[in-house]
């Protein structure tokens, strides 16, 4: 059976994307279609605050992307020596926070704030959790997210090589709704045969949101839980 996944491709150290692969264990055939770009913002700005770490308290990083802009800000602004001479020893210095556990039992360390590049779109969740607990940030937007300039065409171009697919995995709400109405018009009256699966709850809501039935959410953002959710959906009798 056909299955789409509306992601970009990330290959392993096997030189192909774990989904696919994972997928292929079940017998599934698996096709990545990327349905998101992104765009930087405010790297000069990024790049002012970088060099002065003295004004902060440390930093916190919720996304790739936002890692991302950090290393463009290194090498385009050709920081890369200032940064190895002592930049780097410097915010080595503070603390450095990834979302998870590490950022839910962060306590008040510092009167300075700690910088936050993020994308525009992005949860209260966390700023909320720092405010209530007296911790100071300083936000900065540093990506958005934008619809991939190949959407229409690879999706016409699936279709019409592959056809309908049993299952279309979703994973963000936004690659949802830059490609939802081109999914419908393609699958025409095929639409409703489809199982369309979520890699998370955001997604879950957002497709909800938009009265498409979810056949089910994967337990956890991972090939190994996205793939043993969709074979449960489509080859029930195969599961125990």
């Amino acid at each position: 059976m056909k299955v789409l996944l509306l992601k970009d491709a990330k290959d392993d150290e096997s030189g192909q994307d774990p989904y696919i692969q994972e997928l292929g264990l079940y017998g599934l055939e698996a096709t990545l279609i990327p349905v998101l770009s992104f765009e930087f913002l405010s790297l000069p700005s990024l790049s002012e605050k970088l060099s002065h770490p003295e004004g902060f308290g440390g930093l916190i990083f919720t996304s790739p992307r936002a890692v991302e802009a950090v290393k463009l800000c290194l090498e385009k602004d050709n920081k890369t020596e200032d940064w190895e001479k002592s930049l780097k020893s410097r915010w080595n210095a503070k603390s450095v926070y990834v979302v998870g556990s590490a950022t839910a039992s962060l306590e008040p360390s510092s009167a300075l704030p700690l910088l936050f590049p993020c994308g525009t779109i992005k949860g209260d969740t966390l700023p909320k959790m720092l405010k209530d607990k007296g911790i100071p940030m300083e936000i900065m937007h540093v990506y958005q997210t934008i619809p991939h300039p190949g959407i229409q065409g690879n999706l016409e171009s699936y279709y019409e090589n592959q056809g309908v697919p049993a299952s279309i995995t979703f994973f963000s709400p936004s690659g949802l709704k830059y490609s939802l109405d081109y999914i419908q018009a393609l699958s025409g009256g095929s639409f409703d045969r489809i199982k369309f699966v979520a890699i998370g709850p955001s997604t879950t809501r957002a497709m909800a949101a938009q009265g498409l039935p979810v056949s089910c959410t994967a337990q956890s953002p991972t090939p190994q839980a996205l793939a043993a959710g969709i074979r449960k959906v489509l080859q029930p009798d195969s599961c125990c």
